[in-house]
């Protein structure tokens, strides 16, 4: 393990075991210290983040996307303290912690039996979703991690994760999509952050105007189990409450190509995800490139 790899582990462990024992206005104040510093600093994150909301907010002056990142970051830090927070939270803090819309569809869907996929964007805070999911539906998922560097920080995500009730599989390796599926057959849930592709095996979509990939997992599951897929949006208001939406089934095409369904249902989740951005934003947590253009190295920070 390099130096730099220890000082990350060391930095999310410090996270973990401090920011949790903190009193919440204590770590709701040095979440947003923290994202202005970091966004005074403008490095690369802070500059592709703004870049981003430039593509959802195309109209937006400097000064408007300068407030956009600035609010982006309080966010971004915001889901940081809540995460660090989460496993100290009680069963009722939880359930009182999110207050989503429709969930009727992901209710309906798990009656019926044939398994419910959720994808979700990088939006707000997608662990306090699961965690919600778990504690107040009680009802267990299976999601996926990317696998982190060093293998002792993914070790930390995968226990935090599990200890909240979800089963954790690696993304690479290969087995993944196997076992989703057969979690699907069984009736089960599983929950996917699919805003961005993190294969060479990505679905090309027209995202905020320009083509950018998704993963294709949600659209291939959905037609190999015959699983219910619902996209889900998440945002923060001005409450300790995270709000959220979890939007109508997206039907599979029963005529075209294998290839051809994945991509009109893909596109269908792009359009439900760039939905809930749009109208929320500074809540989109895309530190990273997404759109095929602005993958070239040479074109600014990644």
């Amino acid at each position: 393990m390099s130096a730099q790899e220890r000082l990350t582990d060391a930095l999310y462990g410090l996270g973990w075991g401090t920011v949790k024992k903190l009193p919440e206005p204590v770590a709701v104040r040095l979440g947003n210290t923290v994202a202005d510093l970091a966004w005074k600093r403008r490095g690369k994150g802070v500059r592709r983040l703004e870049s981003n909301y430039a593509r959802v907010v195309p109209d937006a002056t400097p000064e408007r996307l300068a407030e956009l990142s600035r609010a982006g970051m309080r966010s971004y830090l915001r889901y940081w303290m809540e995460s660090f927070r989460l496993p100290a939270w009680s069963a009722e803090r939880v359930k009182s912690g999110f207050d989503p819309k429709d969930v009727h569809h992901l209710t309906d869907g798990l009656a019926a039996g044939n398994g419910v996929i959720l994808a979700l964007p990088h939006l707000a805070n997608w662990d306090l979703a699961g965690a919600w999911v778990t504690t107040k539906l009680e009802t267990p998922f299976t999601t996926v991690a990317e696998r982190l560097k060093p293998e002792t920080l993914y070790d930390r995500f995968v226990a935090y994760r599990e200890g909240l009730g979800m089963e954790v599989l690696p993304h690479s390796g290969g087995t993944a999509f196997g076992t989703l599926a057969r979690r699907l057959r069984d009736g089960g849930l599983i929950c996917l952050v699919a805003d961005r592709d993190l294969s060479a095996s990505g679905v090309e979509v027209k995202f905020f105007g320009d083509t950018a990939r998704m993963p294709a997992g949600p659209a291939l599951l959905a037609q190999q189990t015959g699983a219910l897929l619902l996209p889900v949006t998440l945002w923060y208001d001005d409450s300790p409450v995270m709000q959220g939406r979890v939007h109508p089934p997206i039907e599979v095409p029963e005529t075209g190509t294998r290839a051809e369904k994945t991509s009109v249902v893909t596109q269908a989740l792009a359009d439900a995800f760039a939905s809930g951005i749009a109208d929320h934003p500074e809540d989109w947590h895309m530190l990273q490139r997404l759109w095929l253009e602005d993958l070239d190295p040479a074109k600014g920070p990644s």
